[in-house]
C-alpha cells in the first residue's frame, strides 16, 4: 500500500541532473508546472487548482497568490495506478537539486525553487509584511512553507551552499536565497540607501538572525537576464 513517501534518485553523473521518481500504486506527488520530462504508462498527470480548501475559496486563494506572487494558479499532480510507476523531472533552470526532509524542520521557499513534494506533505502561502512584499523576491505577498512530514525537492540556478545559523546574522543577496527554516527571523530590506544601492551593485538584500539553516545558489538569475538583455537586438 502505498505510504505517499517519495522514492527517487537523483543521478550525479548528470551536469544538469534528472531526478527519477519511483511511485507505487495510488502513490501521488506535487510537481512543478512543466517540469515533466518523462513518465510510464502507469502514471497520469492531472492539472490542480494551486489552493488549499474547497469551491470558490479555493479558486479565489489561487488566484490571488498567482497575481501577487507570480506562482501558477495551476498544480501538477502526479499519480500512479500501479507499483512500478516511473516519473523524470528537470527544473527550468539549469542548476542542482536537493531534497529536504520535512518533519521537525520545516522551510520557505523563494520563487522558482520548487520543484516536486511527496503526498505525504503539505505547503501552505504564508502571508507576509508589505514591506517584505515590496522588497522581496519570495512570492510578493505570500511565501511558500512547508508543514507536516515528508520529502521537498528544490533546485536552485547553478549550485547550491547550505549555510547554518547557530545564533548567528547573516545578510545574503535576496536573488541567491532558494530556501530558509522556518525556525528563521528575516528582514528583506536595501542593503544602503536607494542611492548607495544603485552605486554598489547590491539592491534588496534578505538578512536572517537565530537557529536554522539557508540554501543559497551561486548564480544570479536576474543578473544573468540582465547580461543577456545587453546581446538582444531590438527594433
Amino acid at each position: 500500500m502505498a505510504d505517499n513517501r517519495m522514492t527517487y534518485s537523483i543521478d550525479s553523473n548528470m551536469q544538469f541532473p534528472l531526478v527519477e521518481i519511483a511511485l507505487e500504486a495510488g502513490e501521488r506527488a506535487y510537481i512543478q508546472r512543466g517540469s515533466m520530462v518523462y513518465h510510464t504508462p502507469s502514471v497520469t498527470l492531472n492539472t490542480r487548482v494551486n489552493g488549499r480548501g474547497a469551491g470558490f475559496g479555493k479558486m479565489l486563494g489561487a488566484l490571488g497568490r498567482a497575481m501577487t506572487s507570480g506562482e501558477s494558479f495551476f498544480i501538477t499532480e502526479a499519480v500512479s495506478n500501479q507499483d512500478d510507476g516511473k516519473l523524470a523531472l528537470a527544473p527550468s533552470v539549469p542548476g542542482q537539486v536537493i531534497a529536504l526532509e520535512l518533519g521537525d524542520k520545516q522551510y520557505r521557499l523563494n520563487d522558482g525553487a520548487f520543484l516536486a513534494l511527496d503526498g505525504s506533505a503539505q505547503y501552505h502561502m504564508e502571508r507576509q509584511s508589505v514591506g517584505r512584499a515590496f522588497f522581496g523576491g519570495q512570492g510578493g505577498l505570500f511565501v511558500m512553507t512547508t508543514e507536516g512530514e515528508g520529502t521537498l525537492l528544490a533546485n536552485a540556478f547553478g549550485s547550491i551552499k547550505k549555510l547554518e545559523l547557530k545564533g548567528e546574522t547573516m545578510t545574503i543577496d535576496n536573488a541567491h536565497v532558494v530556501a530558509w527554516s522556518t525556525s528563521l527571523d528575516y528582514d528583506i530590506h536595501l542593503e544602503n540607501s536607494f542611492f548607495q544601492s544603485i552605486g554598489t551593485g547590491e539592491g534588496v538584500v534578505n538578512t536572517f538572525h537565530g537557529h536554522g539553516e539557508i540554501y543559497v545558489q551561486s548564480l544570479n538569475l536576474q543578473a544573468f537576464a540582465g547580461v543577456l538583455g545587453s546581446y538582444l537586438v531590438t527594433e
